[in-house]
């Protein structure tokens, strides 16, 4: 694996990512931060941190587990939240955008918890490849990658850091 971003710059670009949240969603207090399992949640508490640091607010941030929402081999059983998303502006998190499948999954995931105001995307790395017609309303990074390859966001080991990893197969 080759690393290409230090842990400094995914907190800048969380940063980043925090400001751009702040200036499209004027109040804050209609927002809920939804990190999808597993890499999103980490992503989303950084930036409730900072919105806490920077505005002075509290926003609620939950987990997703999408898991039963897959259109893919991956699907298996998953729990469903419990949290009201009526009316809200629900910002999902995620720590790649790929396909859109993901994507599409937690949307389909938020809409049987209620109905959201609005749904925006935030994703610390965009690498291309969509395979369904959406888009990110908040990008730390664009990373064109092959279809050979991985991008690994990791936030929590000794070596955090953004890589990309070379895929066999």
């Amino acid at each position: 694996m080759k690393k290409v971003y230090p842990y400094e710059d995914i907190q800048r670009m969380i940063r980043r990512i925090t400001h751009e949240i702040n200036e499209k969603n004027p109040v804050l207090s209609e927002i809920i931060l939804v990190g999808i399992l597993k890499k999103g949640l980490p992503l989303a508490k950084l930036i409730q941190e900072n919105l806490k640091t920077y505005e002075g607010m509290d926003v609620t941030c939950v987990a997703l587990d999408i898991s039963s929402y897959r259109d893919d081999e991956k699907k298996t059983p998953g729990k469903i939240s419990s949290i009201d998303v009526t009316d809200k502006v629900c910002i999902l998190v995620d720590d790649v955008f790929y396909t859109g499948r993901t994507a599409r999954a937690a949307m389909d995931a938020l809409i049987d918890l209620g109905r959201p105001a609005k749904i925006q995307l935030a994703v610390l790395v965009d690498r291309g490849h969509r395979e369904l017609p959406i888009r990110a309303d908040f990008v730390g990074k664009n990373i064109p990658t092959s279809k050979e390859e991985r991008i690994v966001v990791d936030v929590t080991s000794d070596q955090p850091g953004i890589y990309i990893e070379r895929v066999e197969g």
